[in-house]
């Protein structure tokens, strides 16, 4: 039986224990997308005040890739942004993925380099990539860790929720679509590091894998989402 799948966001308000949420359209931002959907459904102006969880919720017929978030009533009308639907002759795909900022007890980060072919060629990147029907968003990234750079680590902490509009990238399908990614990202840590290696099949999107001192970053062509992860406090700073 085919899955269908779908990313939703949900809000959850202090010591409450209902969530109120819904689908998220494609290119919305998935904070601006519950703060919209708590109003809709519950007459409820809220602000975001956190990422809570990031999770699949899977039955026979359906994965659901569903974004939680703290929120807190808002001290006056609550509106999300403006959002206004690109126009585009391309099909539409949504594509919810999982990518860690990965260190190790030494603090270097580990980066993958995205290989020819794919969008973003050279750039430095995240370790980590989609998740698969049936997969939690953890569990995805710590497959693709390994399948990308050879390394064993453990979550430390969920940083963020990130999202991007892409029109005429190819994906997957192998024909340009108008793609709309929503990604979680974590914190990771690899206890025992090894020169990396990857391990993904022949024709994969990763060209390359290494471990780079802290201050050699601003040197590399990286990707947005290391520039925001990077600029992330751990937790208790």
């Amino acid at each position: 039986m085919t899955q269908t799948r779908v990313i939703t966001v949900y809000g959850r308000l202090p010591d409450a224990a209902e969530e109120i949420g819904g689908p998220i359209r494609h290119g919305e931002n998935p904070a601006s997308a519950v703060v919209r959907l708590f109003r809709e459904r519950s007459g409820t102006p809220v602000v975001v005040s956190g990422v809570h969880a990031v999770l699949a919720l899977i039955t026979d017929d359906l994965h659901e890739d569903r974004v939680v978030f703290d929120v807190v009533p808002a001290s006056g009308e609550s509106v999300a942004d403006a959002f206004v639907e690109a126009r585009s002759d391309l099909p539409k795909g949504q594509r919810f993925a999982a990518y860690g900022l990965v260190t190790d007890p030494a603090g270097r980060v580990l980066l993958t380099q995205i290989a020819q072919g794919f969008p973003g060629a050279g750039r430095w990147h995240l370790p980590g990539g989609g998740t698969d029907v049936g997969e939690q968003p953890a569990d995805a990234l710590l497959r693709e860790l390994y399948e990308e750079t050879g390394q064993r680590g453990e979550i430390v902490e969920l940083l963020g929720v990130t999202h991007r509009r892409s029109s005429g990238l190819v994906g997957p399908e192998g024909y340009p679509m108008n793609w709309h990614a929503v990604r979680a990202l974590y914190r990771v840590l690899v206890r025992e590091p090894s020169p990396p290696s990857v391990t993904e099949a022949v024709g994969g999107s990763t060209a390359g894998a290494a471990w780079f001192e802290p201050d050699e970053l601003s040197g590399l062509t990286v990707t947005e989402v290391v520039q925001w992860a990077a600029g992330r406090p751990a937790s208790g700073e």
